[in-house]
């Protein structure tokens, strides 16, 4: 498994599980109550959680933050068509972009998949076009999402790992 920086990190323990739940469950919680809620040491609790976060397991606060408490309310994923020679060019470029809160490489048609937030639909007019715009973009294609159904979620995954029966 790889953190984002590249980081190669181990599978997380079941201890490193419970952890991340604790912290989940409550984010403001000091240290040290939640070493005590766990029934491990406050220097064993910060050091785990130092090294997850160093690997990139543990994401930043912002991820939590919803867009559309930002006015950004329309969610619209962009397949995104790059020049074959030259296209690798355009990822830098595309992820500057504030509106683009993720991108993917992808196989298939399309060679990135951005999912995209906006204002409306005038205001992702805007955004494609400044898309599609970028050096070495030959293509968009966009699909707005009318509703999500599964926000993005890894708590199940985490509780799988922190239950020490289960066979890894």
């Amino acid at each position: 498994m790889y953190g984002t920086e590249g980081v190669i990190l181990r599978n997380v323990d079941a201890l490193d599980a419970r952890i991340l739940l604790a912290v989940d469950d409550d984010p403001d919680a000091t240290s040290l109550a939640l070493a005590k809620r766990l029934g491990i040491a406050r220097n064993t609790l910060h050091a785990r959680l130092q090294r997850l976060q160093a690997a990139g397991a543990v994401r930043e606060f912002s991820r939590r933050v919803d867009p559309a408490a930002l006015g950004y309310g329309l969610v619209a994923f962009v397949s995104v068509a790059l020049s074959q020679t030259t296209g690798r060019r355009a990822t830098a470029a595309l992820a500057d972009f504030p509106e683009v809160i993720e991108m993917h490489s992808t196989t298939g048609e399309a060679d990135l998949l951005l999912k995209v937030v906006a204002r409306d639909t005038a205001d992702l007019h805007r955004i494609s076009g400044e898309l599609l715009a970028v050096p070495d973009v030959v293509r968009t294609s966009t699909v707005i999402s009318l509703r999500e159904e599964l926000p993005v979620r890894t708590r199940a995954l985490i509780e799988r790992a922190a239950d020490q029966r289960h066979p890894w």
